[in-house]
């Protein structure tokens, strides 16, 4: 594996390379991005993949990757110029795409801006909040987590995000009737260590999980774009979310093994199953259903 630093205007952008670039194979590289997940988060689905050359990166301001542009608010469109401008600069051609979480909303705005860029995208559980018929409902519960985090701190405000995001079905008057979570419950820091600049707890990735992908623009593009769900998320908000996507780009999901960390190990404390998963990925990518 090669690590390099990309410089743009707006951020340095560190990016792995595993294998050689033109790849071996004569495919396009795979890159895999996330959002807040950094290139760390890969490593155990890279692994997978041992016959192809992947690449990796730190989106700007997250793991190495390092802010210029004086903001600390994260949006599609930005990061999208972010991964355009690694593709340019592994002088390979367009890639292979798998995207998850935030980073397959960022995939969604590559596709739309820069359709040459990507040959195939698998956009894994697109937390795209607002497109789901209950949409104001969950714009209301991500509000309860910041308000959680801004009030009590990190473990207050990671235990309200994990309640939400098991919570099964639409967002009722149940859900906002429940009692605050309890962090020490899910094993959570009770301290307040006074640091608000989480990227998945504070707003300042509003703009991801409010975005609304541009249909016209992805269905004109000449990338096969696939929206892929675990099938363990079916009821929680990321498979709602992943369901409400296909449908807004008139197509229906395509389902994954596992959860929406389905691709990890143990390292990150919620394995998945990166076998089932890679094996998966790799049919899907190969042109199965």
């Amino acid at each position: 594996m090669k690590t390099h630093t990309l410089e743009t205007p707006g951020a340095d952008l560190v990016h792995d390379v595993r294998g050689p670039l033109p790849a071996a194979d004569g495919r396009p590289p795979l890159l895999m991005i996330g959002q807040p997940m950094d290139a760390g988060g890969f490593a155990a689905l890279a692994a997978r993949f041992p016959d192809r050359t992947v690449v990796t990166y730190d989106p700007r301001g997250l793991g190495r990757s390092t802010r210029k542009d004086g903001r600390t608010d994260h949006t599609p469109e930005t990061q999208a110029d972010d991964v355009h401008a690694v593709i340019g600069a592994l002088g390979a051609g367009p890639v292979e795409l798998f995207a998850s979480s935030g980073g397959a909303v960022t995939a969604l705005a590559v596709v739309a801006k820069y359709p040459a860029d990507v040959t195939v995208l698998v956009a894994h559980e697109p937390p795209l909040i607002t497109l789901t018929p209950d949409g104001r409902a969950a714009v209301r519960a991500q509000a309860a987590v910041l308000e959680a985090y801004e009030k009590r701190g990190w473990g207050a405000g990671m235990a309200a995000f994990v309640a939400m995001t098991s919570w099964e079905g639409e967002f009722t008057e149940e859900y906002f009737a429940q009692p605050q979570a309890d962090p020490a419950a899910f094993g959570m820091p009770t301290e307040d260590d006074g640091s608000r600049d989480d990227p998945l707890l504070s707003d300042r990735s509003w703009a991801i999980s409010g975005y609304r992908p541009d249909a016209d623009a992805i269905a004109a593009a000449p990338t096969r774009v696939v929206i892929a769900v675990g099938e363990e998320s079916t009821n929680v908000q990321t498979g709602r979310t992943s369901v409400a996507t296909a449908e807004l780009l008139g197509q229906r999901v395509t389902v994954f093994p596992s959860h929406h960390g389905g691709f990890l190990d143990g390292e990150f404390g919620y394995p998945g199953k990166p076998d089932e998963f890679g094996q998966r990925l790799r049919e899907v990518l190969d042109g199965a259903s």
